[in-house]
């Protein structure tokens, strides 16, 4: 029966949904109408009374009418969601007591190896979608998945107070077409980015809970790739983003785009973001598909127009007036990017 899921017995169901249909009625009607027997008609509606589903009106016969199913259902159904959230609780609870005993016992369990392809990219989504906090991250080549193919997920999640935090290496910056398909547009919906010239390798961190970082750092080393659990290891990629984050250059160029007289169109902005990041005339291209005169007559007609004799002075001018924003400021560690 339907009901059996939040207590009801199949006779209580039976008792109380003729009783819905028959307000005011007495235990004999309602044992003919569901072919019990008058004495364990009564004994149901007694206990329907004391849980709410019916109420009783006094009088010889006794007379029985139900409760707003709409009201004493509903109750019923919130209190055992409530159960099944305390039992969902201790599932958790009891989960990370059996992992940290496995782990005493056997120290190794604390790494995982994964050397598919698939498996890393599956173990990187679960970590990032499974994030309640924040997504902590460097982003540097190689990649695993195409660059910005998590955009959208990423959105979604920062629009549910999921804190993106990502340093991206120089190089990631200057990857062609990233800049303005994917990084930009990650920065103007709430992530938080920074810029490295190098980053000491490819990480992400999902809340406090877990970490993956490629087997080597030799090239090739990301076909396979460790998935860290909560251990001292964890502890130590955690305190080297932090330390990281804090040298790393806030990433300009990220405000949105501003179309009123004088200001700078969005392939201006985004030759100011790659300065500001210190990138070099042959990554600049490469990232905008210009040729490296097109760059280099690109960046002198910039320097002029702001009249800044370095590309320093450059982005200090541009920043001046307004024409871009730095990203947001560094959320608490506490409260909670990503690459693939």
């Amino acid at each position: 029966m339907e009901f059996e899921v939040v207590g009801l017995t199949a006779e209580t169901q039976r008792v109380y949904t003729a009783l819905v249909g028959l307000p005011r009625g007495t235990a004999a009607q309602l044992a003919a109408a569901c072919g019990l027997s008058v004495n364990a008609t009564g004994r149901l509606l007694s206990a329907m009374v004391r849980d709410g589903l019916a109420t009783r009106a006094a009088g010889r016969p006794p007379r029985f009418s139900a409760a707003a199913p709409d009201v004493a259902l509903t109750a019923l159904i919130q209190e055992r969601e409530h159960r099944l959230d305390a039992a969902r609780s201790l599932v958790r609870r009891l989960a990370e007591s059996h992992r940290e005993a496995l782990r005493i016992s056997d120290p190794d369990i604390a790494v995982e190896l994964l050397t598919d392809r698939e498996d890393i990219s599956a173990a990187v989504h679960r970590l990032t979608d499974g994030s309640r906090r924040q997504v902590r991250a460097f982003d540097r080549p190689p990649y695993v998945d195409r660059p910005g193919s998590n955009l959208h997920t990423q959105v979604r999640r920062q629009r549910v107070g999921v804190v993106h935090r990502v340093i991206y290496d120089r190089a990631a910056v200057a990857w062609p077409g990233r800049l303005e398909t994917d990084i930009l547009p990650s920065v103007r919906t709430g992530e938080q980015a920074r810029v490295r010239a190098q980053l000491p390798l490819k990480l992400v961190i999902g809340d406090d809970q877990a970490a993956v970082i490629p087997f080597s750092l030799a090239p090739g080393g990301h076909a396979a790739a460790y998935l860290i659990h909560r251990s001292p290891m964890l502890a130590a990629l955690e305190a080297l983003f932090e330390a990281e984050w804090e040298r790393a250059a806030p990433l300009t160029g990220a405000g949105p785009a501003d179309e009123r007289p004088g200001r700078p169109d969005a392939e201006t902005r985004a030759l100011l973001t790659l300065l500001g990041s210190g990138c070099t005339d042959t990554a600049i291209a490469r990232a905008q598909g210009w040729s490296q005169r097109t760059t280099q007559r690109r960046i002198h007609r910039l320097l002029t127009d702001l009249g800044a004799a370095t590309r320093f002075q450059a982005a200090a001018l541009a920043a001046q007036r307004g024409w871009f924003h730095e990203s947001a400021p560094p959320a608490d560690p506490r409260s909670g990017g990503a690459a693939g």
